[in-house]
């Protein structure tokens, strides 16, 4: 008989405001199916990331048809699993973990969901020099995003110097030589100035660390603006840019993407994306443009 009932989890840290389970059990029950979606959260559980391992193998045997994995376990979770999808290999990170036969196989949805979202929302902008602000978790995945895209060359700016230079070398191994640099937050200005668009992959701009990633006098007309943070939708950077004239991106598209992804993943049905959009703007209280 085919499954009607699906049980999947989201482990990660302070992962209390998520909307994944909303999300998840709205789609669920459009198409006429059961979704139990439940929050792991390491910080409640007093637990480090390096538990993730159990909380997989806990997951699993009690049932769970799979996870969502977010910050800080995206790493940690790979040595605790039996398989990689390609992508997520390639990556170095998983998002999302289906349990088949027993065995835990790891996906990564950030980069897919990150490349609809923006091929949806920016379909026409020039994508030959990029710049990506921030290089962690989340800035690896849309790193990967854009280049799959077509770019021809992303600048990958982190506070952090080593971190930049790993993820733009392994861009590099990845698309190949010359695709991608790094560069420090003081050099933004100058990369800006020559610059088609502009990433943001940092926490700034989230309910918990507003205002804004970089000054505003930095950004111009000619500029497009894609952000990652979808809590809230409506940035301080968004809002900035959008009044100076740049094409903007908000950070809900690659939410639903993403999460349509990892439904189609958990329970082989093919997801509404168009609705999920929907659920996101209403969930968070902004309309977003059909």
């Amino acid at each position: 008989m085919p499954q009607h009932s699906y049980l999947v989890g989201l482990v990660g840290s302070g992962i209390g405001p998520s909307l994944s389970p909303a999300l998840h059990e709205r789609e669920a029950d459009r198409q006429g199916l059961r979704c139990l979606y439940r929050l792991i959260d390491i910080d409640t559980l007093g637990v480090g990331p390096e538990a993730v391992g159990d909380l997989v193998r806990a997951a699993r045997d009690v049932g769970f048809d799979g996870l969502n994995i977010t910050h800080p376990c995206k790493q940690v979770v790979i040595g605790h699993l039996d398989e990689l999808s390609p992508g997520a290999e390639a990556l170095g990170a998983v998002n999302t973990v289906v349990f088949e036969g027993g065995r835990a196989i790891g996906h990564n949805t950030d980069v897919t969901g990150f490349a609809a979202s923006f091929a949806r929302g920016l379909p026409d902008v020039s994508l030959e020099r990029v710049v990506q602000l921030g290089a962690g978790g989340a800035g690896a995945a849309v790193a990967h995003a854009v280049l799959t895209l077509g770019a021809g060359h992303v600048t990958v700016v982190d506070a952090m110097p080593d971190r930049a230079a790993a993820l733009a070398a392994a861009l590099n191994r990845h698309f190949g030589d010359g695709r991608a640099a790094a560069a420090t937050p003081d050099e933004l200005a100058a990369l800006l100035a020559g610059a088609d668009g502009i990433v943001h992959a940092t926490p700034t701009g989230m309910a918990a660390h507003p205002g804004l990633p970089f000054p505003a006098e930095l950004l111009h007309p000619g500029l497009w603006v894609a952000e990652v943070v979808y809590r809230p939708l409506e940035t301080e950077l968004l809002r900035t840019a959008r009044a100076m004239g740049c094409a903007t991106l908000d950070g809900g598209g690659m939410a639903v993407f993403q999460a349509a992804d990892a439904f189609r993943l958990f329970t082989g049905r093919e997801p509404d994306s168009v609705r999920m959009l929907a659920d996101i703007a209403e969930l968070a209280g902004v309309a977003v443009p059909s």
